[in-house]
């Protein structure tokens, strides 16, 4: 029993180091957008971006985040925002805004055709009326400083990125809350510079801000291909990279602020519909992924106190290990103007990212499917038209992806 204890400290150790370390070059690796100067706004003359917000039931937040939109700078924007489906007073705020605002286009969406996710409808129905030769897909929670856009845009064009994804900030979180996010973005780092060096099979993409060259978005059927979802964000990411296109990925913790909850417990529910989908709804990824995780982390956390208890180097290893793998996320605290000193033990909130991966894979599979934004989607539809994560893969016609999200 000692014997394989010790095994397991070591593999701890191995595990959390390497985590660690790819995190740290990986951070290293990625950049803050560039800020903008005198002549940006000449070099952005040829530019136009279209803001597209899905929204249902955001009327707590949805006139501060269209607010901030039609407040950027040096820039040529509209914005699209789709209403699907509110009841809480959304539409009413938001058409009040588009009387006072002529860049800002309301599309309402009062019926969901069959086999549509919600969102990803809508994000279709706003890119349908959208004339920007950039496309800027954002959530209805994120709020954005007043040079984002300008930024983001001047960085695709400048580096011919057919893709420009943003890391975002968050707003202010308990305690616990903080180190579940920061454990949690700090699992995507490797994902995100592996794109920015167009490794092979490389993907990323954040719903906060995915923002697309038109030609591209079209290339691939845009949301059409996307129809039944449910991490469209990254899962367009993959397509880009499926047809050719380049990906950049940065990090905007100052830029953009996702305000969608502040507590662990809104952290659990926020992977609730997604969780299980992020390993394409494959039981044996989503028990066997976070189970590891679990125990890995379990065992990091307890080294210390079995290297007290009996002297085991393995034990002091993998205690050490888990703070070196807490410093991607302490780097990540510091960029978004927080205390990096406590997120060095940002890891030990691993066991709630278990957790709520777990809860997604058993509550999807004991629901049968997926409940979002009050509509149910079976389980056996989510993966007969799910978009493989695989770059090589071709699902769909080059010249028909309209054929994808009819079915």
């Amino acid at each position: 029993m000692v014997a394989l204890v010790t095994v397991l400290l070591w593999i701890s150790f191995a595990g959390w180091t390497w985590f660690g370390l790819v995190g740290i070059l990986a951070y290293r690796s990625l950049k803050p957008l560039p800020p903008l100067d005198e002549s940006s706004a000449s070099r952005l003359a040829q530019v136009r971006v279209s803001v597209i917000i899905p929204a249902r039931d955001e009327a707590e937040r949805i006139e501060t985040t269209v607010r901030r939109v039609l407040a950027q700078r040096d820039i040529d924007i509209e914005l699209v925002v789709v209403d699907d489906r509110s009841t809480d007073g959304t539409r009413e705020i938001l058409q009040r805004l588009e009387a006072d605002h002529s860049a800002l286009h309301l599309v309402c969406v009062d019926k969901l055709p069959e086999h549509w996710l919600g969102k990803c409808h809508a994000a279709w129905q706003g890119a349908q009326i959208a004339t920007g030769n950039w496309l800027l897909f954002t959530d209805a929670d994120t709020w954005l400083a007043d040079d984002a856009i300008a930024r983001a845009a001047l960085f695709g064009e400048e580096s011919a990125a057919d893709h420009v994804s943003m890391i975002p900030g968050f707003a202010p979180m308990s305690f616990l809350g903080r180190q579940c996010m920061l454990a949690f973005v700090g699992l995507l780092l490797d994902q995100a510079q592996r794109v920015n060096r167009d490794a092979r099979g490389g993907f990323f993409g954040v719903g906060a801000f995915n923002m697309v060259r038109r030609d591209m978005y079209d290339k691939f059927g845009g949301h059409q291909t996307l129809h039944m979802e449910v991490i469209d964000d990254m899962k367009l990411g993959v397509l880009v990279r499926r047809y050719g296109g380049k990906t950049r990925a940065v990090i905007g913790a100052q830029l953009a602020t996702i305000q969608f909850g502040h507590t662990a417990r809104d952290f659990v529910r926020l992977l609730e519909k997604n969780g299980f989908a992020a390993f394409e709804y494959n039981l044996i990824a989503g028990i066997g992924m976070p189970v590891t995780m679990l125990t890995l982390t379990t065992l990091a956390a307890l080294g210390p106190l079995i290297f007290l208890m009996n002297g085991s180097i393995a034990g002091l290893a993998a205690g050490l290990a888990l703070l070196i793998a807490g410093i991607p996320s302490a780097a990540m605290a510091r960029a978004q103007g927080w205390s990096a000193l406590f997120t060095l033990l940002a890891p030990l909130a691993n066991p709630i990212i278990a957790y709520a991966f777990l809860r997604s894979t058993v509550k999807t599979l004991r629901n049968g499917g997926v409940t979002w934004r009050e509509t149910f989607y079976p389980l056996d539809q989510l993966r007969k038209h799910r978009v493989s994560r695989s770059i090589s893969s071709r699902l769909i016609p080059e010249s028909g992806a309209e054929q994808a999200g009819s079915a």
